[in-house]
């Protein structure tokens, strides 16, 4: 479904992301690893028409995304949820969600798909009326997620979900991705608890200064020593 080819991003002489290549097959949900300032949100702002590349490729079902506005992306089927969540804090939780059913492509159904998202947060339908930027931030970031699912992704992308969250909203937003990966939605998550997101994915990546430098089903990964000492030493065990 999508393919990344030689991805080079550079903010001027700084070079995050160097000739990085991947793949995401449909219905997989695919994790990238990697310490802060790794090049991690730069792939996903690449991906999502955040960032332009300075060189390689960016396929989505086999046509090339570099000379597409970013609004058109998601009109192909791609949804990011970017670190920092990005929601609109002063419009309510019901607002936040309307605006992500605006896409031509996400207008039918998108009472049925709020309903969806209430399901997956309760919370938020108990709350459709609060403005969201009185909500906490486990909250606010499911109202990130729920925006993106209201329109109608078939690729989603998401920038550490868990960032900065309390242990146990940690968990309840894994628990919600868990749902979500259940339906096929295919899935692009940036994570540094490694732990909870191995126990999903389906495949993961690892990247180290902005290069890919290893790659396998995420049961391999999981289980490499080097990655355990990397990453799951000291990682959040919200999966148990």
């Amino acid at each position: 479904m999508l393919e990344l080819t030689d991805l080079t991003v550079a903010y001027g002489k700084h070079i995050a992301l160097d000739k990085a290549s991947l793949k995401v097959e449909s219905g997989q949900m695919v994790a990238i690893l990697g310490a802060n300032g790794a090049g991690k949100s730069s792939l996903l702002g690449a991906i999502g028409g955040r960032v332009k590349p300075a060189s390689g490729d960016i396929r989505f079902r086999g046509q090339s995304l570099l000379d597409l506005p970013a609004h058109r992306l998601v009109e192909e089927g791609i949804a990011l949820v970017p670190e920092g969540r990005g929601i609109f804090p002063a419009l309510s939780v019901g607002d936040n969600l309307k605006l992500g059913a605006l896409p031509e492509r996400a207008r039918n159904g998108a009472t049925a798909r709020q309903d969806e998202v209430f399901d997956l947060f309760p919370k938020l339908a108990a709350r459709r009326t609060q403005i969201a930027g009185t909500m906490s931030g486990g909250e606010q970031q499911m109202v990130a997620i729920g925006r993106a699912l209201m329109a109608k992704p078939d690729l989603l992308l998401l920038d550490e979900p868990s960032l900065g969250l309390a242990p146990i909203v940690a968990k309840e937003v894994f628990a919600a991705l868990s749902r979500i990966r259940a339906t096929g939605l295919t899935l692009l998550i940036v994570e540094q608890n490694a732990r909870a997101t191995l126990a999903l994915a389906d495949y993961a990546y690892l990247i180290e200064v902005g290069r890919v430098t290893g790659e396998g089903p995420a049961a391999q990964i999981k289980s490499d020593p080097a990655v355990v000492r990397a990453f799951l030493g000291g990682a959040l065990a919200v999966d148990s």
